[in-house]
């Protein structure tokens, strides 16, 4: 049997939110052994949910994406089927200790003696008041893989800010460039793809540091400060300051290289006006051939011949005119079939999907992306797999994403061989345990 490309790799995810989750959960996927050390006194916000039980009233009032449950109810046991968890945590086995205390802070002293990565993206300092150090780790491990992933580094003016991608990106100045130019940043919704970047280049570093160690023994701390990372985002924007001194604005859905049009028009949608749904589809013509083909794939109607138009130079100056005409044409056709047609004649159209027309997708069934799993108190449902399919080298979806606690036997009895008199007193003490600590909201 062909082996996982991670497999024999163990790591302890001590990782919040999305940014840290994402990359452990890659690596997950690829195989490792992946372990998430969980406290049954302290409630993670933005982990496992806003908090442990909240109560329906701020379900009703939560969006879906951070805040809907299945059929709409609280249940008993919310943390375990959150959407910003289960999107997060697939793959990966969890167990409960406080590590507040020295016995808790103990047991994953000894479960980084076996294992080869520790991964955390807490704020900085969060380890550090616990007496988790990269000494305190070496000294249990001298071969660990410590991979720290702070917003603003860990060191220097901005290195005790507390920060979520949405912060990140604000800081950076990406707000002022990601919007439209009629409208005040203000307007703009709120994006954390600053964290997924963190994540896919923590996982690559791992993998990075794994090779280094094979080969010459030695274990590595990296840190990776996010804002550094997402600055990929606007690289744009950067070059063009440094070797031109230009400073970007906001554009909106408009080409940065002034190719036009290049825009997001509203497409048809299903249902009455009240259920009517928001459809878009993106469109960009990048020369004047592609734009003739435009107008005529629209009826050739009398405003697209207008002379002003038939160069770029002209399209790009009268873009809002053109938008208009284009999107009186786009909101009468549905966006898949207008996307094909406008496909196959060599200009560049796809949908903008929402999240729910994901299962809808058919790229993504035929690479049977969605796989089924049972997650217990919330029911059978399809969840997005692993981002791979590997020719030779199998990539699985083998654990749905983990309920609290749900692997305290094997972590304690198998991997750290507790002893039954131990494992009382862990359990005794609150340590161990399948909820979250009454006193926790």
């Amino acid at each position: 049997m062909t082996h996982k490309p991670l497999e024999g790799i163990r790591v302890i995810d001590l990782c919040v939110v999305w940014a840290g989750p994402f990359a452990t959960m890659l690596l997950g996927d690829l195989g490792a052994e992946v372990i998430k050390p969980e406290n049954p006194f302290v409630f993670q916000p933005m982990t496992r949910g806003a908090m442990a039980r909240p109560p329906q009233i701020l379900l009703e009032r939560s969006i879906a994406w951070s805040g809907g449950l299945p059929r709409n109810e609280v249940g008993p046991r919310p943390w375990n089927y959150n959407p910003t968890f289960v999107s997060l945590y697939r793959n990966k086995k969890s167990f409960t200790v406080d590590l507040r205390r020295p016995e808790g802070k103990d047991i994953l002293r000894r479960l980084v003696a076996i294992s080869d990565v520790v991964y955390e993206n807490n704020a900085v300092g969060t380890l550090e008041k616990l007496g988790i150090t990269e000494a305190w780790l070496r000294e249990a491990n001298p071969a660990i893989i410590l991979v720290r992933v702070p917003a603003y580094g860990l060191t220097g003016p901005y290195h005790n800010a507390r920060a979520l991608g949405v912060h990140l990106e604000a800081v950076m100045g990406h707000t002022l460039l990601r919007g439209y130019d009629d409208a005040d940043p203000s307007a703009n919704t709120a994006i954390y793809s600053g964290d997924y970047m963190a994540g896919a280049q923590g996982a690559l570093a791992v993998m990075a540091a794994l090779w280094y160690r094979e080969r010459t023994g030695e274990g590595q701390t990296i840190e990776i400060a996010q804002a550094e990372n997402a600055a990929a985002m606007f690289t744009h924007a950067i070059m063009d300051y440094s070797l031109n001194r230009n400073v970007q604005g906001a554009i909106g859905n408009r080409d940065v290289h002034g190719r036009a049009p290049c825009g997001v028009y509203p497409a048809k949608s299903p249902g009455t006006a009240a259920t009517m749904d928001d459809r878009w589809i993106a469109i960009h013509i990048e020369n004047d051939a592609q734009w003739q083909r435009l107008v005529e794939a629209m009826g050739s109607p009398e405003w697209a011949r207008d002379p002003r138009f038939a160069t770029n130079e002209g399209r790009a100056a009268h873009h809002r005119e053109i938008d208009e005409g284009i999107a009186a044409w786009t909101r009468e056709r549905d966006d898949y079939e207008l996307m094909h047609q406008l496909q196959a004649l060599g200009i560049a159209a796809a949908p903008v999907l929402e999240a729910s027309r994901m299962f809808d997708d058919p790229h993504l069934r035929a690479r049977d992306f969605f796989k089924t799993q049972t997650v217990r108190d919330a029911g059978t449902h399809e969840y997005v797999g692993p981002l791979w399919k590997f020719e030779k080298t199998p990539v699985e979806f083998y654990q749905p994403p983990v309920c609290f606690g749900e692997h305290n036997e094997y972590v304690y009895r198998e991997l750290l061989k507790v002893s039954d008199e131990e494992y009382a007193a862990l359990r005794a003490g609150g340590h161990i345990a399948e909820e979250y600590d009454p006193s926790v909201p």
